[in-house]
């Protein structure tokens, strides 16, 4: 299966340093939104989210960005990406934008999503949240908030594995399958 690099105690840990960085950094939770890229990085945001509820009382807005057309990967045309919805039902103007993800690697997502997020609107400023940094960034992007760094081998494949959409909270690493 692969060796365990975060179990849920490490998860839930990550997740309240990164809420109180978060905090910190923008003075509060009044003018921030949380926006989570499909799938994993959605759990993510809605962990954060419920975490900055508890230590300042305040809902924070919340939304789901759904990548796929903007991703640079899909021109071969080899497979019919799934569409699925994007849920931004506030004004990103004047807001500071959690982006928040689950694994930052070549930092190709992460463009994909700020293009994506573009198109809703143009906010204060737009913040990265990520519950693991691998390393092997093919463009100059950098995180703002990190659960852990860990570097890998470009071989290996980190997995994250959330309570929400897999069962469990564990953070995998294992040998790419071809």
């Amino acid at each position: 299966m692969g060796s365990t690099l975060l179990n849920s105690q490490d998860i839930s840990r990550a997740v309240s340093r990164i809420s109180h960085e978060i905090l910190e950094r923008n003075h509060g939770a009044g003018n921030i939104a949380l926006v989570g890229i499909r799938t994993r990085g959605v759990v993510l945001s809605q962990r954060l989210r419920a975490k900055i509820k508890e230590i300042e009382n305040v809902t924070v807005d919340h939304g789901v960005l759904d990548i796929t057309l903007y991703r640079d990967d899909l021109a071969g045309g080899s497979h019919k990406p799934e569409l699925k919805k994007t849920e931004i039902s506030f004004a990103l103007e004047g807001k500071h934008i959690i982006l928040c993800d689950d694994v930052l690697f070549t930092g190709r997502t992460i463009r994909a999503a700020i293009d994506a997020l573009m198109d809703f609107g143009r906010p204060s400023s737009v913040q990265l949240a990520v519950l693991i940094d691998r390393g092997h960034r093919e463009l100059p992007i950098r995180p703002d908030y990190v659960g852990k760094n860990i570097p890998t081998a470009k071989s290996k494949r980190v997995q994250v594995l959330l309570t929400e959409e897999d069962g469990e909270d564990r953070v995998i690493i294992q040998e790419q399958s071809n």
